[in-house]
């Protein structure tokens, strides 16, 4: 399973770092891997990206094969102006690809760390 690791609040700094270094030494073992990562400024920032009827539209995508903003929302019953707009703020944050004429969430949870 692919996760999506997303973090509000506090010490995103020391989080990266944490995580850079991490990776480093895994990738000197030889290693691969491939991980996901986001910051929040505050729990404000991610509920302004992640509203109801974005997760609805993660939810979608993450499950069934995409090939346009228009059959998104032809299949989501939803405006066509308002589907847009979500992708474009979904993949602006990361959590949407939306390249290649495709869109896709290519993760299976999204795991988050809200400070407080």
């Amino acid at each position: 399973m692919s996760k999506m690791r997303v973090a509000v609040g506090g010490a995103m700094e020391d989080d990266a770092s944490r995580r850079f270094v991490d990776a480093w030494r895994r990738a000197e073992r030889g290693e691969t891997f491939h991980e996901r990562h986001l910051a929040f400024e505050n729990w404000d920032a991610l509920a302004r990206v992640l509203t109801g009827k974005r997760m609805e539209l993660l939810h979608y995508v993450r499950r069934h094969n995409v090939s346009s903003v228009r059959a998104l929302a032809k299949a989501l019953e939803r405006d066509y102006s308002n589907v847009h707009a979500d992708v474009q703020a979904l993949a602006a944050a990361g959590l949407l690809d939306a390249t290649d004429g495709s869109i896709k969430a290519d993760y299976d949870t999204i795991e988050t760390r809200i400070a407080i």
